[in-house]
């Protein structure tokens, strides 16, 4: 259990800048026009615009 709860904080406190970097350009309404392609990888603008805002 005790592992379990330190795995899940450890995915927690990677994962929330990840998520509040994607809320913020949401804020821009940079994602509202592109639509996810399985098959294709995102635009590299989207790319930069992520790493700059996780790099904040």
């Amino acid at each position: 259990m005790r592992g379990q709860k330190n795995a899940n904080r450890v995915l927690a406190i990677g994962r929330a800048p990840v998520e509040h970097g994607f809320a913020h350009l949401k804020s821009w309404r940079v994602l509202t026009k592109l639509r996810p392609r399985p098959r294709h990888p995102p635009p590299a603008g989207l790319l930069v615009l992520t790493s700059l805002e996780v790099n904040r």
